[in-house]
């Protein structure tokens, strides 16, 4: 009997084996098949632990700070555009992801967002192209100022017009003004800056007409108030209506993008406040009829300027007494941040407007300054070399203002200071060689490029 009895207790304890084994065997077979394993192995994968303190830009310029021990996670998948939008406004404005197809392969795990990789179109270089350039200098009358047009003047050499600029990563099609105008059907297109900013609105009308006349594109400037006040030089703007798309391209004169209202309107030698923290009285009243917006501002921001202007610096409405901010760097640095942000707090009341601030356009005064014998007699083109490899922007005020913020940068900085071959240097209508503006560009010329990089970016 007992023999038997031993029998059954060893086979009872074999079968309890064996069913601990079979549901263990089905158990690790579940885990594996089901999808949520894998998501956390996935997500592990996910999370970043920075080595390092970690700071990240806050949307009101605080700093949020991450201690080594926290993570980040990163969200690959908001970052993936398949198809560019054709519609005006559904696009990011400042660069197109895109992944190779060994990443968005889905039998591949994805491990990282370094795959991804971000459009810079400040990043790339200057080829020949013998099909440029877009219009002619001697044609483009009506749109373009004589001072700025070279082949009116005497000099010899137009290398500099037959380049273009090719981003290392991005598809950049060719300009096109009748696609162009087809695009901007019912839109707006505002320039507001300095002569800088002129020349660019000066070249995307050029572009836009071909460089042609063109009777039916009609002046709208009274529309806008930009009309000569009496003993003026020139208005304050223009603006350009083309009828068979309904599209405007106008430019405002404003050199440091801050308020100007002088003290005493009754006085035409009075001090005028220059409110650092008031984007322009224009801006305020028109930006409800833009849908593209480009900002500028950088050369007038030294004390020979506001001193000749009567310029006084105001904040909040009285004298500014902030001795730190009364320095100029200081000052143009807080006017910058003041109106991205204004912008950036008024844009959710436009929603089909795209803000874009141009980084500063570079000087190539050589030997001495504009007024100390400075020149730019360099004709020939990339001498100093065809591209650009850094991922910043050598603007580092514009980028840092716009970071976080829907306001997009227009980075021209770097591949500008490549073309000095292209400012209108000792050359002018008159043929007088005292002084060399190595500051504006002949048109055509390098401002096309910024326009072309605009239109891309749209």
């Amino acid at each position: 009997m007992k023999a038997g009895n031993n029998h059954r207790l060893k086979g009872r304890s074999l079968s309890l084996t064996l069913v601990v084994l079979i549901v263990t065997t089905i158990a690790l077979w579940a885990w594996e098949k089901n999808p949520f394993a894998n998501t956390l192995l996935l997500a592990q994968e996910w999370y970043i632990a920075p080595s390092s303190e970690f700071h990240v830009d806050a949307r009101n310029d605080s700093v949020v700070s991450m201690k080594p021990t926290e993570k980040i996670v990163v969200n690959i998948s908001d970052s993936i555009i398949t198809k560019a939008e054709e519609n005006f406004g559904t696009a990011p404005v400042d660069s197109i992801s895109a992944l190779s197809p060994e990443t968005i392969d889905r039998n591949e795990d994805v491990t990282s967002s370094s795959e991804t990789k971000v459009c810079n179109y400040a990043k790339g270089r200057w080829v020949a192209d013998s099909r440029r350039p877009l219009y002619s200098g001697l044609g483009c009358k009506k749109w373009l100022s004589a001072m700025w047009a070279c082949r009116l003047t005497q000099r010899k050499d137009f290398s500099y017009e037959g380049y273009r600029w090719q981003p290392e990563s991005c598809e950049m099609p060719e300009f096109e003004r009748s696609a162009f105008l087809r695009r901007m059907q019912d839109k707006t297109i505002a320039f507001i800056g300095d002569s800088l900013g002129r020349q660019q609105f000066q070249s995307l009308m050029c572009m836009a007409t071909g460089g042609e006349e063109s009777p039916e594109v009609q002046n709208v400037g009274k529309k806008y108030g930009l009309v000569k006040a009496r003993g003026a030089i020139r208005p304050d703007g223009w603006a350009y209506w083309f009828p068979k798309t309904n599209t405007t391209i106008l430019y405002y004169w404003s050199a440091s993008l801050s308020d100007l209202v002088p003290l005493n309107t009754s006085d035409r030698n009075t001090n005028v406040a220059m409110h650092l923290d008031r984007p322009p009285a224009f801006m305020r009243r028109y930006i409800h009829c833009f849908d593209v917006l480009i900002l500028n501002t950088g050369h007038h921001w030294n004390r020979g300027k506001l001193n000749a202007n009567r310029w006084v610096m105001y904040v909040d409405g009285k004298p500014n007494e902030d001795k730190k901010r009364n320095e100029i760097g200081n000052a143009k640095n807080f006017t910058v941040h003041s109106i991205v942000r204004w912008l950036d707090s008024h844009l959710p009341s436009y929603p089909h407007l795209k803000v874009f601030f141009r980084t500063i356009s570079p000087r190539h005064f050589f030997n001495g300054d504009w007024n100390t014998g400075g020149t730019c007699d360099n004709t020939t083109p990339l001498s100093g070399g065809s591209e650009v490899m850094q991922d910043r922007s050598s603007d580092p005020v514009i980028e840092g203002a716009v970071k976080g913020t829907k306001v997009k940068i227009l980075d021209i900085t770097s591949i500008s200071k490549l073309r000095d071959e292209g400012h209108i240097s000792r050359y002018s209508i008159r043929g007088t060689t005292d002084v060399n503006d190595c500051l504006h560009w002949c048109l055509p010329g390098i401002p096309d490029t910024w326009n072309e990089l605009l239109v891309a970016q749209i």
